[in-house]
């Protein structure tokens, strides 16, 4: 069984690199000409996808095989008033990102941001919605990269779970094969549980991405190693293993909040657990405050307490 680590969006290691910068919709309006407002999104987007390209390198040169994308790379590109044509000014710079990341192996998806709410009452927000992940399978279109997937939540809870989850279904049916194809659905930990959402990934038949510390804060009494084995075969028809997300509560058990860190002993019941009842490769997005360092320091730990598993790589074990 092996286990690969990733990190989210922004390598702490690298001083003043980031992907992530932006571009308010109030600044934009305050410049005077169209030119001026053109060259600014174009500076900011050049910056971006250059830093990216160094955050990628940076994650070849250290044996780091999966990367969560910032959904900030092209600043205002989704935004209704701002219909700027980015492709015509980056194709070639993203084609060479997937190019990087394609040759390296290395695994890329997104997480669009928790105001993407497929099931939404609001007709506007559905709207908004669609739009945004269209942007988000444009950019691993442009990049060529066919892997890539797309995190979201079931979202809205508007008129109880099971009128929720019926208009979460519904809605998803309408949206194009391009979107329906790169999702990937999460538990959250608030309203919708493993459970929940696992029934739903096997009527829509999608694969399902099981955030350990959502379940934690909320579940209805179900064990997680009853339902791995149904959870890890929502990806049987996929081309890459499946992928859980992993991170440690602040303060308290159920604290929402992550923590700067991974607790090695939680981490390692988890992979005990998997082992256990799936015996399977998978990955593990480390969601923690401390990003790369958070999965540096995990490994680390890992070699401390001797766990039973064999290093491979800087983020990568055999069990």
């Amino acid at each position: 069984m092996i286990i690969r680590l990733g990190y989210v969006a922004i390598a702490l290691n690298l001083k003043n690199i980031t992907s992530s910068s932006t571009v308010t919709f109030a600044n934009y309006n305050k410049l005077k000409s169209e030119d001026e407002k053109l060259r600014k999104l174009k500076r900011v987007t050049f910056s971006n996808i250059e830093d990216l390209e160094t955050i990628l390198k940076y994650n070849i040169e250290n044996n780091i095989h999966f990367y969560r994308l910032t959904s900030k790379l092209i600043p205002l590109s989704t935004h209704p008033e701002v219909a700027w044509n980015y492709e015509k000014y980056f194709s070639k710079e993203l084609k060479a990102v997937g190019n990087l990341i394609k040759s390296s192996n290395m695994r890329l998806d997104a997480h669009p941001d928790q105001f993407n709410v497929i099931n939404s009452v609001k007709d506007n927000v559905v709207e908004d919605t669609l739009r945004n992940l269209n942007h988000a399978v444009d950019l691993f279109d442009l990049m060529k990269y066919d892997d890539g997937k797309l995190v979201i939540h079931i979202g809205s809870s508007a008129g109880g779970k099971d009128e929720s989850i019926h208009r979460f279904i519904s809605n998803y049916k309408t949206f194009p094969k391009r979107i329906r194809e790169r999702l990937i659905l999460e538990n959250d930990d608030k309203v919708f549980t493993v459970k929940d959402v696992l029934e739903i990934c096997e009527v829509i038949k999608v694969p399902m991405v099981v955030d350990v510390h959502h379940h934690n804060c909320k579940n209805n009494g179900e064990k997680l190693k009853d339902l791995l084995p149904r959870i890890f075969s929502t990806w049987n028809s996929e081309s890459l293993p499946p992928k859980i997300h992993f991170s440690t509560p602040k303060e308290g058990e159920i604290d929402r909040k992550h923590a700067d860190y991974i607790d090695v002993n939680d981490f390692c019941r988890f992979l005990d657990l998997v082992k256990v009842n799936v015996d399977r490769d998978f990955d593990v997005m480390i969601e923690a405050k401390k990003k790369d360092q958070a999965l540096f320091k995990l490994m680390n730990d890992l070699r401390k307490i001797n766990y039973k598993c064999k290093f491979i790589d800087n983020s990568t074990i055999e069990i």
